[in-house]
């Protein structure tokens, strides 16, 4: 969220931000409203200050023995209580159309995010890795032999509808292994504490991160008005939600691994084949909370938490930034890490590591106590470090051989008990 006050003091700035994002000027209609409030207040408070004039000046009255001056004098108390209790409604109303107003914009993007519409002008920072050079024709990972007896769609579907898979036998355990492997790096090597938190959250906690009100389309919500998280970006963030934290425990660095759950609002016909998109999935998710002029340089640090995890895997990637069309609601800036998949012949996005400066915190008053002894907002990132289905897909696809076997990348050999491959007839060994 947005702070009124910077508005105020730069509303030709934040209209140009705006527009960077595509999006109509919003900070003439933001400081109308605010003025009527500021207005209400004023008025509110000047007449609080009459009423309390007046109520001294009764008593003199009534002692006095004028008791025209008197009633006059309570009828004013009585009218000035009436007037402050609609001026201080009016004061609310016009707050939570404030609110509700900042509540809808998204976050600024900073200055050296590269302008653009869309995917199509994300700009490209690094590539590692050569992608693999096959003697044969590249299959998608649910065409390879080996692969296709441990991943079952129809069943999904007669358990849940479209965009649900079974896994079963060496994939599933493959899978496992990818997670338990991402979170040892993360934790060990990263320096990342890992939690286990719910997959249920409060309509607060979703706002906080900035799914709500805007995005309730793209998740899922029980009957009891609980939510299931897109991602555990949610709870992860506000566990400093209402906060006011120590400096000295700055940077936090979280990692959990959960179940995930998306509607996917807006996608139909897209990656329909398969398991690249689908309503649940599992993901590794990490979170820095930092301090202001720490966040740019964590930014980069979790960015090269992600990358490390593909490397560790043999895997090819790029790296790119969004630009100012494609990044998401609560972003400042966005790196893209997309992973090679041979059966499609191109990158595919495994994670989104986004800084996003004050404008989570203000949300969710995930404060930190500054050098001034005062309390400051937090900066929040997030990223994926990875998202486990995607990160499955990746390694069959890369390690497919011309048999319909799977050969796995040496970083999950532990993992697997010893095991190598995936047999064309769905067995490990």
């Amino acid at each position: 969220m947005h702070d009124i006050r910077a508005i105020r003091d730069t509303p030709d700035a934040f209209d140009a931000a705006l527009a960077r994002r595509g999006l109509p000027p919003a900070a003439a209609d933001l400081l109308a409203i605010d003025e009527t409030r500021r207005a209400a207040i004023t008025e509110a408070e000047t007449a609080r200050a009459e009423q309390k004039a007046a109520s001294k000046a009764v008593g003199a009255a009534r002692a006095s023995g004028d008791e025209a001056e008197f009633e006059r004098l309570r009828a004013l108390v009585a009218e000035k209580k009436a007037a402050i209790a609609q001026l201080e409604e009016d004061a609310r109303t016009h707050d939570a159309r404030l609110h509700a107003a900042l509540m809808e914009i998204p976050n600024l993007p900073l200055a050296d995010v590269p302008d653009g519409a869309d995917e199509a002008d994300n700009v490209e920072l690094h590539r590692h890795g050569t992608p693999p050079a096959f003697d044969f024709p590249a299959l998608e990972h649910f065409e390879i032999a080996g692969v296709a007896r441990g991943m079952d769609f129809d069943t999904a579907a007669k358990l849940s509808g479209s965009r649900f898979v079974v896994l079963s036998g060496a994939v599933a355990r493959v899978q496992r292994a990818l997670a338990q492997f991402m979170m040892d790096v993360h934790t060990r090597d990263n320096a990342l504490t890992e939690v286990w938190t719910p997959v249920l959250v409060r309509d607060a906690a979703m706002t906080g991160t900035g799914q709500l009100p805007k995005f309730g389309e793209d998740s899922y919500q029980t009957t009891n008005g609980w939510w299931l998280i897109p991602t555990a970006e949610v709870t992860l963030t506000n566990i400093a939600a209402g906060e006011i934290l120590d400096p000295d425990t700055l940077p936090r660095r979280y990692v959990a691994h959960t179940q995930c759950f998306r509607s996917e609002a807006g996608s139909a016909g897209k990656d329909t084949r398969g398991m690249l998109r689908q309503h649940q999935f599992e993901k590794v998710e990490m979170v820095s909370l930092t301090r202001p002029e720490d966040s740019a340089a964590e930014h980069a640090r979790m960015t090269r938490c992600a990358e490390g995890i593909l490397e560790r895997l043999g895997l090819a990637y790029r790296t790119v930034v969004l630009c100012t069309g494609d990044m998401g609601f609560g972003a400042q800036r966005t790196h893209d890490i997309e992973v090679w998949l041979p059966g499609q012949g191109t990158y595919r996005e495994i994670s989104s590591v986004s800084v996003c400066g004050d404008f989570q915190a203000r949300r969710m008053s995930a404060r930190y106590r500054a050098a001034d002894g005062k309390p400051a907002f937090l900066h929040t990132l997030n990223g994926s470090g990875l998202a486990v289905g995607r990160c499955l897909i990746a390694v069959l696809e890369n390690g497919q051989t011309a048999e319909g076997g799977v050969d796995l990348p040496a970083a999950l050999h532990p993992y697997l008990g010893g095991a190598t491959r995936i047999t064309p007839d769905g067995a490990l060994t």
